[in-house]
């Protein structure tokens, strides 16, 4: 046990980004009972239409996980455009895939590696992703910095 008078500070190790969200399913839900085919081809990729193959609850997830990835940037005015990140299963393993602009940013900041975790129950589904950045020795002046870690 940690005594009362400890001073303890639980921040990620430099060098990590962790995003997380949750998704209410019936949002997802509503936006394709309302805009159909639009709001499909708009937010998901055709390898992400596949590999739900229909499920609401599999096109909330990976909703979920483009908002965690949104949310590892730290920059609320980057623009995200949906498609640009796309959720994959290898192996039944999900797997990120970065393109355009996002992927720019994410190569300009320093993104190595990244781990992805979904899951959804009836009415929930959710995302988190924790990234490895390469963040540049500061004392050598290299100009590039990452993101402070999203805190909320």
């Amino acid at each position: 046990m940690i005594p009362a008078d400890a001073h303890l500070s639980l921040t990620p190790p430099p060098g990590t980004r962790i995003g997380c969200d949750v998704v209410a399913i019936s949002d997802i839900r509503d936006s394709v009972s309302a805009f159909g085919s639009r709001f499909l081809q708009r937010v998901f990729t055709e390898n992400e239409l596949q590999d739900c193959a229909g499920s609401i609850e599999r096109m909330a997830a990976r909703f979920a996980a483009m908002e965690a990835v949104v949310k590892t940037f730290a920059d609320p005015e980057m623009a995200t455009p949906p498609r640009e990140i796309e959720v994959v299963l290898r192996r039944g393993v999900p797997f990120v895939n970065l393109a355009g602009s996002v992927a720019a940013r994410a190569r300009a900041l320093g993104w190595q590696f990244g781990q992805l975790s979904l899951s959804h129950t009836d009415c929930h589904a959710m995302a988190v992703i924790i990234v490895s950045v390469d963040e540049p020795d500061r004392s050598r002046g290299s100009g590039r910095t990452a993101p402070p870690a999203h805190r909320g």
